[in-house]
């Protein structure tokens, strides 16, 4: 493949393919060669496409064939691209447009040889009459004969393997049928992917990043994907100083942050790489020396008691880790007035498998993105913004054994074998001193995209995405077992590639860098191709840390997707895993899906396996990113049968949404999940309450006329599916939000955990309208649902007039 050099870019490795482009500025792809544009009718020419191979020009021939008058009226496609690339080409200059047509399921007709050799003149094509002169003797008749059996012979065996070979239109361009799933789904196996996982974790010994996204790209085109590629982004990182960050006790006594004593080899060597990498990123540096509070899990409720009994200005918060996002804690505790945290686990939290009592942790304070360029990607000639701190507290994660040691008065913590949270007595008085160490330095952080182009809307994309290795010392080795979970399905999906079949929507590939700094890789990224991706960008399957525990089976995905997981979950809750009995959620996730949820309002979903004793436990808990983790991930799944059913089943979702002709998503759950959002809320307005109501007759009123006739092949007709689609696809976008609390998801239709029922916002909200004599805050939330809700109500009622007008408009 043509490989296109970028004259401000000598940064990147990018064959000449999707996303590869000219950097002067975000979504401007001119200069190179993308998988998806808009290709204007005077430049495309038959046969000149580099994707079509001989059966997709065989179809199109017989299309024509057999219907050239329906095929000129169809409207063909047009492939979206990012403003002012008009003449750009992304990756398959001169491509065909697509007849609507072979978006229909497999009623295509038979294969070329098939049908010749049921035509009852099928044989007469390669026979001569007989001579009817009667000098015609034996040799004669043997002449004729003989070159006819041959040629007859000769048919039959071209007939044979171009069928074997070449496979009917049907299974050639994304074909629905679930046996065919099965029947790629099957090729996964366990020991592979065992085998995957143990030579990435070897390759971690390289403690190299780019290393290893190399060796990723290179496993990626091994197993057959036609276009591989590496983007690299230049970021700020926050990073450990060279020496350990510490809390010292008035008694002089000094603890490095996992509460081991900080000795006088360690300040003299350096301290070890477990001490260095407890810490916060982008946290305040600096040393402070105050009183030590006890703020709980620092909820407005939490902070209103400790107003009311100390004095808070400039000291430092005890504060649990849980319940809340971490950002939203520290925004309040910085508002109060605090001036450092000491962050921690409480060990009645987590389940009784996992001690981690001597383990400190990190965690990153960045809500998202290279935090130089907020809001706008990091190319070349960006302005960079000098922002090492993203909030004025000392923020240092501490073990809970620290915690403890800090507690001169401690009592038993297990009286009646039941766990005793920890504590600061009230009338205890702790001075400590912190300080925080930490360097800031320009980093590359690279992501890996592979590309399987689509066969009739490649200008739609269904997107996977992992990660890989990206900070020292973490070795809990989760990045391993994502990235060899989507390495297994590329290499099962590419066995059939092989043979001729596509998916009829394009899948995009991703293994994602930074992650662990705050989804750095993944929002450059969708920064960069925001005007593309929210055109195109069909739906997410993240693969972010997949394996978590060993007990449960726990699906997360956004209302419009939850019937689809229920459906394809359902035989493992009976055979493999214990599942909850309310399995499929729509709560906040963690990881790379964050900006394609809350800023392109992408349809996301997520299989995880959990232990139940987590699940019932305060969420936000893996948040926690530890150097060393107390259950590895062999441990959990020695033989790696559950890595094995998470690919299974995120593949068999992936194959769905990219082959169904319409998308496998539900509209009236969007709605039933908007009206049980507000029943479940003690304030609400009679207004919400009637646009509830009206969202979900419009959106029966689409389920029922709109849907339903085109899930049968014999009603379908192109030009609705596409407009079908393009409504289905967009649906969730009216439900983000410009204005949310620090670590609340933007789309309201997440929660922030399974024991939440209300939107996020307006639980906030309310909670400061009972602590705040103004009620400003809460009105403002109930604004931003209302608006959302009508929002989602006017996208239904344009597409059912859009159809009607079609309707109108053919008879």
């Amino acid at each position: 493949m043509e490989r296109v050099k970028l004259p401000r870019m000598p940064r990147r490795e990018i064959p000449g393919s999707a996303w590869a482009g000219n950097r002067t500025g975000a979504s401007h792809l001119a200069g190179k060669k993308m998988a998806y544009q808009k290709v204007k009718a005077d430049q495309q020419a038959p046969g000149n496409s580099q994707y079509l191979d001989n059966d997709d020009l065989q179809a199109t021939a017989l299309d024509l064939e057999w219907d050239m008058e329906k095929e000129l009226e169809e409207p063909v496609f047009d492939q979206f691209q990012g403003d002012g690339a008009e003449n750009q080409n992304l990756g398959h200059p001169d491509t065909e447009d697509v007849s609507l047509d072979s978006i229909q399921p497999a009623t295509s007709p038979k294969g070329r040889f098939q049908r010749l050799q049921e035509e009852s003149d099928y044989t007469t094509h390669y026979m001569r009459s007989v001579p009817k002169s009667n000098r015609c003797n034996f040799c004669c008749l043997l002449k004729v004969l003989f070159p006819a059996t041959i040629l007859f012979i000769f048919g039959i065996l071209i007939g044979y393997y171009a069928h074997k070979k070449c496979p009917s239109n049907a299974s050639s361009s994304g074909t629905s049928d679930p046996q065919f799933y099965q029947e790629i789904l099957k090729a996964i196996q366990a020991e592979e992917i065992k085998m995957t996982f143990r030579n990435l974790v070897h390759l971690y010994k390289n403690e190299d990043d780019m290393e290893i996204s190399k060796n990723v790209k290179t496993q990626w085109t091994s197993l057959g994907l036609e276009d591989v590629q590496l983007v690299n982004y230049s970021v700020l990182l926050n990073l450990p100083g060279p020496f350990s960050s510490t809390v010292t006790l008035d008694s002089g006594q000094c603890f490095h942050p996992n509460g081991q004593p900080c000795g006088e080899d360690a300040r003299e060597h350096g301290s070890s790489p477990d001490h260095l990498y407890s810490y916060a990123a982008y946290s305040a540096k600096g040393t402070l020396e105050a009183e030590v509070i006890d703020v709980s899990y620092g909820s407005v409720y939490d902070l209103k008691a400790v107003k009311k009994m100390r004095k808070i200005t400039n000291q430092i918060a005890l504060l649990k880790l849980g319940k809340l996002p971490l950002l939203y804690k520290l925004s309040l505790l910085e508002k109060a007035g605090f001036g450092g945290v000491l962050l921690y686990i409480d060990p009645c939290d987590l389940p009784k498998t996992r001690n981690l009592t001597y383990d400190a942790f990190m965690v990153s304070l960045n809500p998202g993105g290279d935090p130089s360029t907020p809001g706008y990607p990091s190319l070349d000639g960006s302005i960079r913004q000098n922002r090492s701190n993203l909030t004025s507290l000392l923020v240092q994660p501490v073990s809970a054994s620290l915690v403890a040691k800090l507690i001169s008065s401690q009592e038993d913590r297990t009286k009646n074998s039941t766990c005793q949270p920890l504590r600061i007595p009230n009338r205890e008085k702790i001075i400590v001193s912190m300080r925080v160490q930490t360097v800031s330095n320009f980093k590359t952080v690279t992501n890996v995209f592979g590309y399987l182009k689509g066969s009739t809307s490649p200008d739609r994309y269904v997107l996977v995405g992992s990660h890989h290795y990206s900070a020292h010392t973490y070795n809990g080795r989760e990045w391993a077992s994502s990235t060899a979970i989507i390495t297994a399905f590329i290499q099962a999906l590419m066995l059939q590639v092989k043979r001729g079949w596509r998916p009829a929507r394009t899948i995009v590939f991703c293994s994602w860098g930074g992650t662990t700094f705050g989804n750095i890789g993944s929002f450059e990224w969708g920064e960069e191709f925001k005007e593309v991706l929210q055109k195109n960008a069909v739906a997410y399957v993240s693969l972010h840390s997949p394996i978590r525990g060993n007990s449960s089976l726990h699906p997360v995905a956004s209302p419009s997707l939850r019937q689809l997981v229920a459906e394809n979950k359902n035989f493992n809750c009976t055979r493999k895993a214990q599942c909850s009995e309310n399995n499929v959620s729509s709560v906040q996730m963690q990881g790379d899906a964050d900006y394609f949820i809350n800023y392109l309002g992408v349809p996301a979903v997520q299989f995880i396996y959990q232990d139940i004793n987590v699940l019932e436990g305060p969420s936000f808990l893996s948040e926690a990113v530890f150097p060393k983790c107390a259950i590895t991930i062999e441990e959990m799944d020695p033989l790696f049968n559950l890595h094995e059913t998470i690919t299974k089943l995120s593949g068999e979702v992936i194959l769905q949404i990219a082959n169904e002709p319409v998308l496998p998503f539900n509209a009236l759950d969007i709605a039933l999940e908007v009206q049980n959002s507000l029943k479940a809320h003690r304030v609400t307005t009679p207004q919400l309450l009637a646009l509830a109501s009206g969202l979900r007759e419009s959106a029966e009123l689409f389920q029922s006329d709109e849907m339903r006739p085109a899930n049968d092949p014999k009603e379908r007709t192109p030009i609705r599916v596409r407009m079908l689609n393009d409504i289905l696809q967009d649906m969730e976008k009216s439900f983000l939000v410009l204005q949310v609390p620090p670590g609340f998801h933007r789309n309201i239709l997440y929660h922030l955990d399974e024991k939440t029922r209300p939107f996020s916002i307006l639980m906030e909200a309310w909670e400061h309208h009972i602590l705040l004599p103004s009620n400003e805050t809460l009105q403002e939330a109930l604004s931003e649902v209302l608006n959302s809700i009508n929002s989602a109500q006017v996208h239904f009622k344009a597409g059912l007039d859009v159809f009607e007008s079609v309707l109108v408009g053919k008879n």
